[in-house]
């Protein structure tokens, strides 16, 4: 018994078949159509250009002698590389240099005419198997990379549980969805948990737009051609098109230009994306989840983030609560951090006193979830508990509230992140590492206090 097509792991596949016959482009059109969405001929090189300008097709089923122009020759004279598209040669014509000289050009397979009807299904469904494992490694690496350490939402705290009822609720619909909160109270998590309670059996993927360089942006999220730009050596979709059929977590937002904000509001409003360097749109069924730390109506406002593209992006709203105001949380997040990470270090868990927990129910916690993941990590590195730790660094890195009797939540926040500042010489962007929070926060929050010392 065959395995299942290739063709069913794609949401749908369009395939151009060029030949000079038209009894074959009659023999392949009505054996194809049965298992694509979309099956076009054309006669010549010159008919098959029409077609690929007003579509873009994932497949191309070339014969080599055609009137004119050659299959091969066509093939590496298109502008785009054929972006994205497999192409498989045919021939009548066939020796052993003409074979090593279609797989030079990029050709996914080579078929001997005449040939039986299940040679060419067999090699449609090697090309397809390939592009949906590309697809799927590619979309694993970046979960990899991406990988946030918690895996569904930690507290029963009335905080966190109507965040909890609101996905719950939304998770099943497409609509767009704005996640807002501060810098590591778990956005992304909340993202992963919509598409995984939702109905989508596509990917999640995951874009930080604060960590892309602006001009390279666009390709990032589109996709570009050949030679589009200095280092296009090759042809790339984008994450659009990785993400066709599940989620598309766009991180940080507010951090996306005014000029790209433009291009990704049309990409929404038409669900079609245009590469970088083609004429071409292609279309995408992606649902869309953004995420912020920024307050984006003060933006609008400010003329930095468009309105149009605000209301388009919040559809509906979620808003992740910083832990300060979540405290009753602690408990859970500390035994959950405690255990997984002593288990992924080796090392014994500690065991957290009553003191413990009292000493970081008093901290602000200005990296929220993110700055307590990495304090445990760090106390079961040392081997020391938490108010221990506390102590030891009055004149370090780490400072409890309780230790700055008088002070503000806001006081201390800026002294102990001034403090890390100055360890780290200087050094925002490692400081911020330290601190688990981003260097646009600590940019912001530097140059807030320093606009207030001014006054």
């Amino acid at each position: 018994m065959n395995s299942p097509s290739a063709v069913d792991s794609l949401p749908a596949v369009s395939v151009l078949i060029v030949d000079d016959e038209e009894g074959m482009r009659s023999f392949l059109n009505k054996a194809l159509s049965k298992r694509f969405a979309l099956v076009e001929t054309a006669g010549s090189v010159e008919e098959a250009e029409e077609l690929r300008k007003r579509c873009h097709f994932d497949l191309l089923i070339v014969d080599i002698k055609l009137p004119g122009r050659s299959g091969m020759e066509w093939h590496e004279a298109l502008e785009d590389n054929n972006r994205s598209s497999d192409i498989i040669f045919m021939t009548a014509y066939a020796d052993l240099e003409t074979a090593i000289q279609a797989l030079r050009v990029g050709a996914s397979d080579f078929i001997l005419k005449p040939f039986r009807l299940e040679q060419m299904t067999n090699a449609v469904d090697r090309c397809l198997q390939r592009r949906a494992m590309e697809r799927t490694n590619f979309v694993l690496r970046r979960e990899v990379e991406n990988a946030f350490p918690m895996t569904d939402m930690i507290g029963s705290s009335p905080a966190i549980q109507q965040v909890l009822d609101v996905i719950h609720r939304v998770a099943s619909t497409p609509s767009a969805v704005l996640i807002e909160g501060e810098t590591g109270t778990g956005k992304e998590l909340a993202a992963r948990m919509l598409h995984q309670l939702s109905n989508r059996s596509g990917p999640f993927v995951p874009v930080n737009c604060g960590a892309i360089a602006p001009d390279l942006l666009e390709a990032e999220l589109f996709g570009h051609t050949k030679g589009a730009f200095t280092g296009a050596t090759k042809a790339r979709d984008g994450l659009f098109n990785y993400a066709s059929g599940g989620t598309l977590f766009l991180d940080e937002i507010g951090e996306i230009p005014l000029i790209m904000q433009a291009k990704l509001l049309r990409a929404l409003e038409l669900k079609a994306v245009r590469p970088v360097g083609s004429e071409q749109e292609t279309s995408v069924d992606v649902r869309i989840v953004a995420a912020t730390n920024r307050n984006l109506k003060e933006e609008v406002a400010e003329g930095r983030f468009r309105e149009d593209l605000y209301y388009r992006l919040n559809v509906l709203s979620i808003t992740l609560p910083p832990l300060r105001d979540r405290r009753e949380d602690l408990p859970d997040l500390i035994h959950h951090f405690s255990t997984k990470l002593s288990r992924e270090l080796g090392l014994a868990p500690i065991p957290f006193t009553h003191d413990d927990l009292k000493v970081m129910q008093s901290y602000s916690w200005a990296g929220n979830i993110r700055e307590l993941k990495n304090l445990i990590e760090r106390c079961i590195l040392l081997g020391k508990l938490p108010a221990d730790y506390f102590r030891e660094q009055e004149d370090g890195e780490t400072k409890a509230c309780g230790s700055f009797a008088g002070w503000s939540l806001d006081e201390v926040e800026k002294h102990h992140i001034l403090l890390t500042l100055e360890q780290h010489q200087g050094n925002k962007s490692s400081a911020a590492r330290e601190l688990g929070v981003s260097r646009k926060t600590l940019d912001r929050k530097l140059i807030a206090w320093s606009s207030t010392e001014a006054v």
